[in-house]
């Protein structure tokens, strides 16, 4: 273990009731930042994730004040991430006695927060969705089927 200790301070939300892929949007604005400019994008922001990413953000604060005695202003964001949380299933009735399954996502809100002159701040994690653009683009360029080739449902007798 190295002499130098770091105080790296953080603060997670469990359960949070919305979308992981909306949480990472939003968490992606405050990754690198200094708290107070951070506190400044979040307040601006206006999808309703960054409420939640907020009061975690605040939270680590408090929690390098309380336990650390660091100085909220003096605290960078070193990381900032979302994980996905467990997916409540619930069920909508339908015409004709069927159903329509509504997923409700949660997800897990994370903050590390470290002191302003020992920010070696990791570059962001390479996006996935590269791949899935190539793919789509593959899609686009092949060649379409004949119409014609497509099967058609078979015309009701008239009565």
């Amino acid at each position: 273990m190295s002499a130098v200790e770091t105080h790296e301070v953080r603060a997670v939300a469990k359960w949070v009731h919305t979308s992981p892929r909306k949480a990472r949007l939003v968490a992606e604005h405050i990754r690198g930042r200094s708290v107070p400019e951070a506190r400044t994008v979040l307040a601006f922001t206006q999808r309703a994730a960054a409420r939640e990413v907020e009061k975690v953000l605040r939270s680590a604060v408090a929690n390098a004040e309380a336990n650390h005695g660091l100085l909220g202003d003096d605290l960078v964001v070193a990381a900032a991430y979302v994980d996905v949380g467990p997916v409540m299933k619930r069920w909508r009735a339908r015409a004709r006695g069927r159903v329509a399954r509504i997923k409700k996502p949660t997800c897990h809100i994370t903050v590390k927060l470290v002191p302003g002159a020992e920010a070696a701040i990791a570059p962001p994690p390479r996006s996935r969705r590269r791949a899935s653009r190539r793919r789509s683009l593959r899609q686009r360029l092949r060649p379409q089927r004949s119409r014609s080739r497509r099967r058609r449902p078979k015309p009701r007798p008239r009565l």
